[in-house]
């Protein structure tokens, strides 16, 4: 069987995931478990994301700064190990991943062609 690579992705997350004990199959849709594991995903998507910053030299006035860009890869690839959870717990596979992705991709170019002048977040509701 010839996976795709996001496909695998999901699949090798799934697996760290029970390795640690997180099985998203047995996490419903919006029990307090789903509830907790979002929250726990969002707070570790938060931190990855700090640290990321941390690997950029955003401190303007200061001087010993350096970008770090191995690091700030990896901070990515932790960002996206919890982005794949959450999305697992969420209920959704790389198939539902791609196809919510394209649907907002096509609204976020309908955007643009219309200017983008006001925000409505009710057409994020025709996806």
């Amino acid at each position: 069987m010839n996976k795709d690579k996001l496909e695998e992705i999901f699949t090798l997350q799934k697996e760290l995931n029970k390795r640690i004990g997180v099985d998203s199959d047995c996490i419903s849709g919006d029990d307090k478990e789903s509830v907790k594991w979002i929250l726990n995903y969002s707070r570790a998507l938060s931190q990855e994301l700090a640290e990321l910053i941390d690997s950029v030299p955003w401190k303007w006035w200061a001087k010993y700064q350096v970008f770090d860009r191995q690091n700030a890869q990896i901070e990515l690839i932790d960002m996206l190990h919890f982005v794949v959870s959450l999305a697992q717990v969420m209920g959704m596979d790389a198939d539902d991943v791609f196809e919510l992705y394209t649907k907002k991709h096509r609204l976020n170019h309908k955007r643009q062609d219309d200017g983008y002048a006001v925000k409505d977040e009710n057409d994020n509701k025709e996806i």
